[in-house]
C-alpha cells in the first residue's frame, strides 16, 4: 500500500504541504490542470527551488490577482464553490471534510453557530488551492494512507482578524485534539489551521515513521527562514505492507472497584463500536485490600479521547491513565474455506511473506452454529482442518 509520512518537525501549513508534494514529484503543470476543475479565477500557482538552512526544498506560492467572493465566506459559499466544480466526487468529499473541520473548529472557539462562522483568513482562493492542491497531489502520487510525526506548533503570537492571539491559534489547538503535539522555542506559528485541518481531515495517523520501502522524499519550504533549523515540511512516500508494520497506539487504563459487573458487557460493545483496537480486563487488588478490575483499552491516537469519554460516561471511574506504546502487527488477510457446514472465513497471518498463523474467524463459526444447531467446538475443529492446508509447516504446533 502506498503511504505518505509527514515529518512535522517544523510544523505544517497548506503551502508547505503543496511544496513538499511538488518536491516529491508532482508535476505542477498537471496539478494546475486538475485544479482548473475548481473553476476559480484571479490567482496563479507557482513553485521555485530554494534553500532552508542549506537543505534544498520547493517553495509553493498561490498569488492572488484580485479579490474573490470566496474570501471570508460562510460554509454555504465554500460548499457551493466545491459542489459546482468539475472535480471528481471523491476529491470534492475529501475537500469538504477538511473545510467542515475548519468551520467546526472556528465555531467552537468563537462561540458561534456553524452556519454563521466566517473563515476570514482561511476563506480565500489560496486556502481552496492549498487544500485541494494537497488532496489532488496525494492522489497523483497514489497515496492510500497517511501518517504524521509529532507536530511542532511553534510559539509566540499570531495576528488575526480577531486580534493578536497566542500560538497555537485557538482553531489550530481545537483541530489538533487527539494528536501528539509540542511547542519548540521558535517564536512563530509553525502549524496553521489549514495544515492542522489537512492532517485531521485526511485521517493522518500519529505515528513513528512506519516500516516501508522508501520511494521518494520531498521538502516543502515555509515562509520564514530560521537560523537554527530548516523551516521545511518533509514528506516521505513509500510502500507499506497491508495491515502490517509498526505503529504507535494509545493505552487507556483505569481501575474500577465499585461497579455492577453486568455493565462490562455493554461497555465492551460501546468501545468496540467506537473504534477500540482491543479491550480487556484483569483482576487486581487496590488499596485497603479491595478487589478491583483493571480495564485496558487499546486505541489509535486519534480515537483515544472519544473512547475515554465513553469510559467516563459508562463506568464509575473518576480517573483514567494514558500512555503511548509501540505495536507491531503481522500481515493479515482473510480467506474463505469450504467445510461440511458451509463456507466460512479464516484469518491468515504472515511474517515476511511466510504464513506463521492461521485461525478460524470466530464470528462466522458462531453464526453457523446458531443457524445449524451444530456444536461450536465441532465447527471450529472443521475449520481448523481446512486451515492446515494453508500452512502445513505449522501443523505440528496446532492451528
Amino acid at each position: 500500500m502506498s503511504s505518505a509520512y509527514f515529518d512535522c518537525f517544523s510544523g505544517i501549513s497548506g503551502d508547505m504541504c503543496l511544496g513538499a508534494l511538488l518536491d516529491a514529484g508532482v508535476n505542477i503543470a498537471d496539478l494546475k490542470k486538475e485544479l482548473k476543475a475548481l473553476r476559480l479565477n484571479g490567482y496563479s500557482l507557482s513553485s521555485a527551488k530554494t534553500l532552508r538552512c542549506g537543505i534544498s526544498c520547493t517553495k509553493a506560492d498561490v498569488m492572488i490577482k484580485k479579490r474573490h467572493p470566496a474570501h471570508g465566506t460562510k460554509w454555504k459559499d465554500i460548499e457551493k464553490t466545491v459542489t459546482s466544480s468539475a472535480l471528481d466526487v471523491r476529491i470534492k468529499d475529501k475537500g469538504l471534510s477538511v473545510f467542515r473541520l475548519l468551520f467546526e473548529a472556528e465555531a467552537k472557539v468563537h462561540g458561534k453557530g456553524f452556519d454563521n462562522v466566517h473563515l476570514h483568513e482561511l476563506g480565500g482562493i489560496d486556502c481552496l488551492i492549498d487544500i485541494f492542491g494537497a488532496i489532488v497531489g496525494l492522489e497523483m502520487l497514489g497515496v492510500e494512507q497517511i501518517f504524521c510525526s509529532d507536530i511542532n506548533l511553534g510559539s509566540g503570537t499570531v495576528r488575526t482578524e480577531h486580534g493578536i492571539l497566542p500560538v497555537p491559534a485557538p482553531a489550530t489547538a481545537e483541530l489538533m485534539r487527539g494528536y501528539r503535539v509540542y511547542s519548540s522555542a521558535t517564536p512563530f506559528e509553525l502549524t496553521t489551521p489549514t495544515g492542522a485541518a489537512l492532517l485531521k481531515g485526511l485521517e493522518a495517523k500519529n505515528s513513528n515513521l512506519p516500516r516501508f520501502k522508501l520511494k521518494t522524499v520531498g521538502c516543502g519550504a515555509g515562509n520564514k527562514e530560521f537560523q537554527d533549523k530548516p523551516n521545511i515540511l518533509r514528506l516521505l512516500v513509500g510502500e507499506t505492507d497491508d495491515n502490517a508494520g509498526d505503529e504507535t497506539i494509545t493505552v487507556i487504563e483505569t481501575n474500577i472497584d465499585d461497579m455492577n459487573p453486568q455493565i462490562y458487557g455493554h461497555l465492551y460493545e460501546k468501545l468496540f463500536a467506537a473504534g477500540a483496537l482491543d479491550v480487556f480486563m484483569e483482576q487486581t487488588i487496590m488499596k485497603k485490600g479491595r478487589p478491583a478490575v483493571k480495564l485496558t483499552t487499546l486505541a489509535t491516537t486519534g480515537d483515544a479521547e472519544r473512547l475515554s469519554d465513553i469510559i467516563f460516561r459508562e463506568t464509575t471511574t473518576i480517573g483514567i491513565r494514558f500512555y503511548n506504546a509501540e505495536r507491531r502487527t503481522l500481515e493479515r488477510e482473510s480467506k474463505t474455506v469450504t467445510t461440511p457446514y458451509g463456507k466460512m472465513r479464516i484469518k491468515v497471518a504472515k511474517l515476511n511473506g511466510q504464513v506463521v498463523n492461521v485461525a478460524p474467524e470466530y464470528d462466522d463459526a458462531k453464526e453457523t452454529a446458531d443457524k445449524t444447531g451444530a456444536p461450536l467446538k465441532k465447527l471450529l475443529d472443521s475449520i481448523r482442518a481446512e486451515c492446515v492446508k494453508y500452512a502445513p509447516h505449522i501443523k505440528k504446533r496446532g492451528v
